[in-house]
């Protein structure tokens, strides 16, 4: 199949798993065309024969308030179509993505077959995006007139239905990981630069956005330094990093704390590290969480959104209620104070991974959905199509 992938290409669940995604359908024989504002940064360290880039170039106009990021991206749609024969355009978002997918497919010349368009929905275009009365009602005509809807969790897709009423099908694909990259002791660690004098080593990585509540992180860090020597490791960037920095400063461990802003190669750090704090208001999924597991890196984590899909409380690691903090060091501290139960939760975390969240056993499901689409007709909205009514299928499904 001739694929299209359309994503935000910066750091982030959605563009790490849509960049993985089309890798690993590439190296399963597929032509995939990434189609973005810039190289997905994952994509850049691992170029495949089969994979092309497509670049979205903007155009500022003084007029109007935005960059037209929508309009470029539908254009750049339909040149790549025209121009390789894409089978299917597979969207990582509903708003702006989907959107401009189906104003390339409405402007496509009609010499050329129509694609097929698949959209994943990741969490913010449903709980940020979408909840936003200007965008409600564009996001529910994305989600309806897909030719397939996808999200990540369970608890996504739930959320999906009743925030939007959505009747139509829509297919939970789990996100997955890469175990040969994501895997302890693949490089030498580095550990003696981040702990000098041999302290236990936290470690958080987000985008730092309000919903990764990364003040609780250092809370959580602050209770437990003061039972144990500790350091924690704070990698990647955004609106919230002002706020931790200032968190550490205000509770007296901000010598302890390491910021080091984004990095390419977060395995090398899961590597090092004692445990992993995810303590977010909530997780579609928890992509951070599963590559950590992955590296047999013990997980502490909230138990909002679709974490309680990843991670087996006191199996494969540990689960609190949101903003609770002490909960959270408790468990920390019973990790680092006993070693044996530590690289248990490890070596269950990663065998975890092996038997739900692996290449293997997720690519195919796509693959079967792509043929899927092509195969049957589009969606039909009775009524005219509101937005929310039932779709039903002219072939059935």
């Amino acid at each position: 199949m001739k694929i299209g992938i359309v994503c935000y290409p910066t750091y982030g669940g959605s563009g790490v798993v849509a960049t993985e995604l089309g890798r690993f359908l590439a190296l399963r024989g597929h032509e995939v065309h990434f189609i973005s504002f810039t190289l997905p940064f994952r994509l850049a360290h691992d170029p495949i024969d089969n994979v092309f880039f497509h670049e979205v170039q903007t155009l500022r106009y003084d007029v109007l308030p935005s960059d037209l990021y929508g309009i470029a991206l539908a254009s750049k749609i339909v040149q790549v179509v025209q121009n390789n024969g894409l089978d299917i355009v597979h969207v990582h978002y509903a708003v702006p993505h989907a959107i401009s997918a189906f104003m390339a497919r409405s402007s496509l010349d009609k010499r050329y077959h129509p694609f097929k368009v698949v959209t994943t929905l990741h969490g913010t275009d449903i709980t940020l995006v979408g909840r936003a009365p200007s965008f409600f009602p564009i996001a529910a005509y994305a989600i309806n007139q897909s030719d397939a809807v996808t999200t990540v969790s369970q608890w996504l897709k739930d959320e999906t239905v009743r925030e939007f009423g959505i009747k139509r099908p829509i297919d939970v694909i789990p996100n997955f990981v890469d175990v040969e990259k994501f895997r302890r002791g693949l490089t030498p660690c580095k550990r003696s630069a981040l702990a000098p004098r041999g302290e236990n080593i936290l470690l958080h990585i987000s985008n730092f956005r309000p919903v990764k509540r990364v003040t609780d992180v250092v809370e959580i860090f602050a209770r437990v330094r003061e039972r144990t020597p500790a350091v924690l490791v704070m990698v990647g960037d955004g609106p919230e990093r002002d706020s931790a920095s200032q968190r550490a400063r205000d509770l007296g461990v901000s010598d302890a704390v390491r910021f080091l802003g984004k990095k390419d190669n977060i395995e090398l750090f899961m590597s090092c590290a004692d445990v992993f704090l995810l303590p977010s208001e909530y997780e579609s999924f928890g992509l951070a969480a599963l590559e950590a597991m992955a590296c047999e890196l013990p997980v502490v984590a909230s138990n909002g959104g679709g974490l309680p899909e990843v991670i087996e409380h006191g199996r494969t690691g540990f689960l609190a209620e949101m903003g609770n903090v002490a909960e959270m060091a408790d468990r920390v501290l019973e990790v680092l104070a006993n070693p044996e139960q530590a690289a248990a939760i490890g070596t269950q975390a990663r065998r975890s991974v092996h038997e739900h969240f692996l290449p293997d056993s997720v690519i195919p499901q796509y693959e079967r959905l792509y043929e899927r689409v092509l195969r049957d007709t589009a969606p039909v909205a009775p009524n005219g199509g509101n937005g929310v009514e039932e779709y039903t299928y002219a072939d059935g499904i």
